[in-house]
């Protein structure tokens, strides 16, 4: 299989990005009983064994000794990258994948595109350059930014470039998180418009996220959990509330939009960490639905939103007293395999 790289920039990135690193892993965990190093894993995960040499890589078929993540963190506070490492999830990732800074971008474009991207262009480069040495077969890379921010929008953007001037042949897939008109960033809207540009040049999938539209979905799950109908109660673990993002202390206010994006990116990225008759890569997503290669936004949707917050909807049950004919029809299932599937018909 192939392999994919996530590069998170700015603060919201980081937090969604190591959201779906926790979810990722929950998923592969339910899935892989047994504990062995699959083709789905290495997709997204390097498995390492400190006790062998030239950086203890282990290959596909072996047993899991110590998963890391395909991911080059970056961000120019070091607040949120300090909380990760001190959080659930400080074992995926090492001091090789993450570059931080103090002082911030300020909330401006200009800062992060220019100054911060001119300053720490060749570590950026090299770490990219080593998350990508470490692929057998790199197929795409994840960016994972804001629009708003300082840091997100202009080194995000920043680091895009340096994707297509370094790895031109690459599929590049770019998850941005746009502001609302409510936002209490003065300069979020400068800085969106500068960062459109970017994308609309060097990106070859964007997968546009707005803020409001999540504050709205979080709403309609919450709404969801207090009616009165039985059953509609949100599961303590669920997907919404469950996990922090892998980050410690108490849950934020925007944990759960977090987690709305990382879940859709966890479906996003599913045919590609396992393997099925109808999954299909990566690359193929920009090559299906991109008419011209300036047009590629796409806008992203989850349906139905129950799943999202793990909702105990009582199962719906049809009364067989009222149906007298059985007809049946033939598909095929994931293996190709041809299967009957019987059906009652009222007539």
């Amino acid at each position: 299989m192939t392999q994919s790289v996530v590069v998170q920039v700015g603060q919201c990135g980081n937090q969604v990005g190591c959201r779906f690193w926790d979810l990722a892993l929950r998923e592969h965990a339910h899935v892989n009983k047994k504990g062995l190093y699959d083709e789905a894993l290495s997709s997204f995960f390097r498995n390492v064994d400190s006790r062998k040499s030239a950086g203890g890589a282990c290959g596909v078929g072996g047993r899991i000794q110590h998963l890391k993540a395909r991911a080059v963190l970056v961000d120019m506070e070091e607040g949120v990258v300090k909380e990760i490492l001190q959080g659930p999830l400080r074992e995926v990732f090492d001091s090789a994948q993450l570059l931080t800074d103090v002082s911030g971008s300020g909330n401006n474009w200009a800062v992060g595109h220019m100054t911060y991207g001119s300053a720490y262009r060749e570590q950026i480069v090299d770490k990219l350059r080593k998350a990508a040495e470490h692929c057998d077969c790199l197929q795409c890379f994840f960016l994972i930014h804001s629009m708003g921010g300082g840091t997100g929008s202009g080194l995000g953007t920043s680091v895009l470039s340096l994707l297509e001037e370094e790895f031109p042949d690459v599929c590049r897939i770019v998850t941005s998180i746009y502001p609302s008109a409510e936002d209490d960033v003065i300069t979020s809207p400068y800085n969106s418009i500068l960062a459109m540009r970017e994308l609309t040049e060097h990106a070859d999938c964007v997968l546009p996220v707005e803020n409001q539209s999540l504050v709205d979905i979080v709403n309609k799950i919450k709404i969801m959990s207090h009616s009165a109908k039985p059953g509609s109660v949100i599961k303590r673990d669920s997907t919404v509330i469950s996990g922090q993002g892998g980050l410690s202390g108490p849950e934020k206010p925007f944990d759960a939009m977090n987690n709305i994006v990382a879940n859709l990116l966890l479906n996003i990225t599913s045919s590609a960490r396992f393997e099925g008759s109808l999954n299909m890569d990566l690359n193929e997503i920009a090559m299906n639905l991109v008419p011209f290669p300036r047009l590629h936004y796409l806008v992203p949707s989850l349906t139905p939103l129950y799943t999202l917050a793990d909702v105990s909807v009582p199962t719906r049950r049809l009364d067989y007293g009222k149906y007298n004919k059985m007809t049946h029809i033939y598909a095929l299932d994931q293996r190709n395999v041809c299967i009957k599937i019987h059906i009652k018909v009222k007539f």
